[in-house]
């Protein structure tokens, strides 16, 4: 199943990282050359699947047409970026390394790593629905750590370089500041530890919720319908919680692909309308600004927003 994203892994590494290393000197990163690769090459594959599919979709039936969608290209890069680029190494090379180091400590002091099996023995030998366990806890802890992005000011002024983008389209999903990436990456990983993800496992379920994420922004008219929609988030249900009326804490349809979350702590909003997308509050730079003068504004938003006091979402009936 996975020979064909070995053997492309492995001529990347061959052919493009290990020379590169070499050049710079960084030779002593070799042995985690191949797990970057790997994951750059899920990335990519990823990335052309969420294009194939989505592309149509918002060329059916787009909820927005712009003369000038020069905004989105940066949106591009932020793909690029996030799934083939750099953050790979953090995402699959660093989780790896951390969980080795992690199992191998509690060990040697005499205690088990910790995993589902552990605490639900039936689940052993259960490996389908194990992952689909996964993917729900998974999402559980994204829905609060999105929700709290939005609780906290310095945090949101972070997390509102995502919701700056006017022009919202399927390649909006990785639009986010590094730092919020940073966040983002150590909550994930420490989740992921406590259940006890294997690391081959983890690449695959990172490339189906971020695929599910990815068409979830996608400019697109397209509902679920009454049952659908309470059971996978749709490009309709998660546009509201880009609506510039629901901008910071008053925001809602905080989940990224699950909705049972909203529903159960009453931040759904099931309304058929396709609204304007934005945050009326962010500086320009967040919206139009190239990738190095959104950091920076992302960053000054920050620095301005430290040692204010968090308020309460708003918190709205599902």
């Amino acid at each position: 199943m996975f020979a064909p994203f070995d053997l492309a892994a492995g001529w990347v590494q061959e052919h493009l990282l290990l020379p590169l290393l070499y050049q710079l000197g960084w030779m002593r990163w070799e042995d985690l050359a191949f797990g970057w690769a790997l994951f750059a090459v899920y990335g990519a594959f990823q990335v052309a699947i969420t294009f194939a599919v989505c592309m149509p979709l918002e060329h059916w039936r787009p909820v927005e047409r712009w003369p000038d969608a020069k905004a989105v290209t940066v949106d591009v890069l932020y793909t690029v970026i996030s799934r083939v680029g750099i953050l790979p190494l953090l995402t699959f090379v660093a989780f790896y390394q951390i969980q080795v180091a992690l199992n191998g400590y509690l060990t040697d002091h005499g205690w088990v790593p910790p995993t589902l099996e552990l605490l639900f023995p039936s689940l052993i030998g259960q490996q389908m629905l194990t992952f689909v366990l996964y993917v729900m806890i998974l999402d559980l802890s994204e829905y609060w750590r999105h929700r709290l992005s939005h609780m906290f000011g310095w945090w949101y002024a972070l997390h509102s370089l995502h919701h700056a983008q006017r022009q919202m389209t399927f390649w909006s999903d990785d639009r986010n500041h590094l730092l919020d990436e940073v966040i983002g990456f150590l909550w994930f990983t420490a989740v992921a530890l406590l259940i006890g993800i294997p690391p081959m496992q983890f690449p695959l379920l990172v490339l189906l919720l971020r695929f599910l994420e990815s068409l979830s922004h996608a400019n697109v008219r397209l509902s679920f319908g009454w049952l659908g929609e309470r059971l996978l988030i749709s490009p309709r249900f998660h546009r509201a919680h880009h609506g510039v009326r629901g901008a910071g804490r008053g925001s809602r349809n905080y989940g990224g692909v699950l909705p049972w979350w909203d529903r159960l702590f009453r931040t759904a909003d099931f309304s058929p309308d396709y609204v304007p997308t934005g945050d009326p509050s962010a500086p320009e730079a967040l919206a139009t600004g190239g990738y190095l003068m959104q950091q920076r504004a992302g960053i000054g938003r920050m620095a301005r927003a430290l040692g204010k006091p968090a308020r309460p979402d708003a918190k709205r009936s599902a």
